[in-house]
């Protein structure tokens, strides 16, 4: 209701000098939520009336940095928002002190281990450090795997609602890539409620057959993170048993890259003051 809304502190302003800049304001809002935005709810939002809003979204979905929804009443983020922000992910200036900390995590371990992000429904692989073992999967930085059958795709979809899974996983079907992938809704949901509990997950020959994954998420201050790590073996190599005997390895690999981003932040608010 128009007096709730007066009432609320939190209203958005889109400010900026240019048109330009005001697009750029009302993206930043958009791409801050997790779930799809209406008009309506926009206006709302930001105060901002509804033509100039309206026309502010016809111009970001030309320009593909948002799409809309099937129904064509809430918007997302488009393709070309989402290259963008892996681009980010992938070619950052912090990525050499996360390339150090991965490089030590596999002298721990002794077996390959990435970086991930979520990327629409899948999982992105930020960087890579491969194991000197003879017998290894190669992935590269990069490379895109299925959420629903990786380890560090389980972990990001612990994070959502039920609501916002089957949101994420209708436009993204179960393909069964081996015997041991997880095709049926209900059996996914059992397993994310086990990951969402144990805060690590396993990828047991779920997406490539004779690989093994153990994986965690890298701590966020906002409490829902983007970020994860794992570790990456040969069957022959780990199990679910010998797995768990790698978890602290990885939990403090995990803290220190959520000590890197933290420190990235404060230093990127500096200088913004």
């Amino acid at each position: 209701m128009t007096e709730n809304r007066t009432d609320r502190s939190e209203v958005v302003k889109i400010d900026g000098d240019t048109p330009t800049m005001r697009l750029l304001a009302l993206l930043e809002v958009i791409a801050a939520k997790d779930q799809l935005v209406s008009l309506q709810g926009l206006v709302e939002e930001t105060g901002l009336p509804k033509p100039t809003l309206h026309r502010m979204l016809q111009q970001l979905e030309a320009a593909g940095m948002l799409q809309r929804d099937s129904d064509g009443r809430q918007y997302g983020t488009g393709a070309r928002l989402r290259r963008l922000a892996e681009n980010l992910l992938l070619n950052d200036t912090i990525h050499g002190a996360r390339h150090a900390v991965l490089r030590r995590l596999v002298e721990d371990v002794g077996e390959s281990c990435n970086i991930t992000a979520l990327s629409g429904s899948e999982v992105l692989y930020l960087d890579r450090v491969e194991t000197a073992a003879p017998l290894r999967f190669y992935l590269h930085p990069g490379s895109r795997v299925p959420a629903h059958c990786s380890a560090s795709g389980k972990l990001f979809l612990a994070q959502m609602t039920p609501a916002q899974r089957r949101r994420l996983l209708a436009h993204a079907p179960l393909s069964q890539y081996t015997s041991r992938t997880l095709t049926e809704l209900d059996a996914l949901e059992a397993e994310i409620e086990r990951v969402g509990r144990d805060g690590y997950a396993f990828d047991n020959e779920e997406f490539l057959p004779g690989l093994f994954c153990i994986a965690v998420l890298v701590p966020s201050p906002g409490g829902r993170s983007n970020m994860g790590i794992a570790i990456q073996a040969p069957i022959m190599r780990m199990t679910e048993r010998n797995a768990l005997d790698s978890l602290p390895a990885l939990r403090r690999a995990a803290s220190a890259l959520a000590a890197i981003e933290a420190e990235h932040a404060t230093a990127d608010q500096t200088a913004c003051a």
